[in-house]
């Protein structure tokens, strides 16, 4: 007897599942509540398929309940992320788009692909998540509202409204930082890895702060590579035949957030740290554009991350290691 097979389609408030057991499928639609994540449990019990392999797309906090109750409830659960089902469909030639076919067509690319089976990260990274994201909302706010009070409104009641507003939010912001930082003090191995970061030349404690809650728990990871990939940080190669030989990109599937806080990173990364620095130097030799040493900076600033993180040592410049990273 095969295991079944649970594909979830994950939206606010709804979730479309398709199980499918000895090549039939079975589709039911359950609320996104924690009701709704017992009422799946107890339903797929009853169809006999308490141990089903359940799979769902990385939609953020929306999927995050369900596939924590799943996981506890001693489901094997596979995150994954939607490009890959994305890129399935599209071999697959799939044209019609509902909630239905989507949770039929993750069922399919779990049976075939068989992705490999996630586990929770630890609270403290989740909440820590939680913390730099708002963090950034505030940061984004902030700069609206500073942008709305330079476009040259002169109205006095609508010019005073958004000072009040910039003071307060800064007010947030400064109070957010601290509960960043107070939240990692709490937590010996945040501590232990933000300290080890900030040896990195180009990262700061707050920078360091970000990539933890978005990196959430590195064992997840068994090289670089997986790490550069997770973040969309993996060159895409577009060549065919001898008549289309385009530049390489970087993929951009992946972790946005984790992208943001590279970024700032990797340009001071590329004047300050003496690996990164060289290796943006003979890029651009090599005759690569600004941005793209910028985008292959980011990615060799992840390699040495995760290199220190794995080792547990302090940043070298002498340690070739980091720069390798397990690639």
């Amino acid at each position: 007897m095969t295991q079944p097979i649970l594909g979830i389609d994950v939206a606010k408030e709804t979730l479309d599942t398709a199980l499918k057991k000895e090549g039939r499928m079975l589709n039911k639609q359950f609320e996104n509540t924690p009701s709704g994540h017992q009422q799946l449990a107890i339903w797929l019990k009853k169809q006999e398929s308490a141990q089903a392999h359940v799979c769902l797309e990385a939609t953020g906090q929306y999927g995050d309940g369900v596939a924590e109750y799943l996981y506890l409830q001693g489901f094997p659960v596979s995150v994954v992320n939607p490009a890959r089902i994305k890129y399935y469909a599209n071999s697959k030639l799939r044209r019609n788009k509902t909630d239905k076919a989507d949770a039929q067509l993750i069922a399919e690319y779990c049976e075939k692909e068989k992705p490999v089976l996630w586990t929770p990260p630890p609270d403290s990274f989740k909440h820590l998540q939680a913390l730099v994201r708002h963090l950034d909302d505030l940061l984004e706010t902030r700069q609206q509202e500073a942008n709305r009070l330079g476009s040259g409104v002169r109205t006095e009641p609508v010019v005073v409204s958004l000072k009040a507003l910039v003071v307060f939010l800064d007010e947030q912001i400064h109070q957010c930082k601290q509960a960043i930082q107070n939240h990692i003090d709490h937590y010996p191995e945040l501590r232990r890895m933000q300290n080890l970061l900030v040896t990195i030349p180009g990262i700061g404690r707050l920078t360091a702060a970000r990539l933890l809650g978005e990196i959430r728990n590195i064992p997840d990871f068994e090289n670089a590579r997986q790490l550069a990939a997770y973040a969309g940080l993996t060159p895409r190669n577009i060549v065919s035949g001898t008549s289309v030989h385009k530049k390489s990109r970087l993929a951009k599937t992946g972790n946005a957030h984790l992208r943001k806080a590279l970024y700032m990173s990797a340009i001071s990364a590329k004047h300050h740290n003496p690996i990164v620095s060289q290796f943006c130097t003979r890029l651009s030799e090599n005759g690569l554009k600004p941005m793209e040493v910028i985008g292959a900076a980011m990615r060799k600033l992840l390699h040495i991350v995760f290199g220190i993180l794995k080792s547990g040592c302090p940043f070298d410049p002498n340690y070739l290691v980091y720069s390798q990273a397990h690639s």
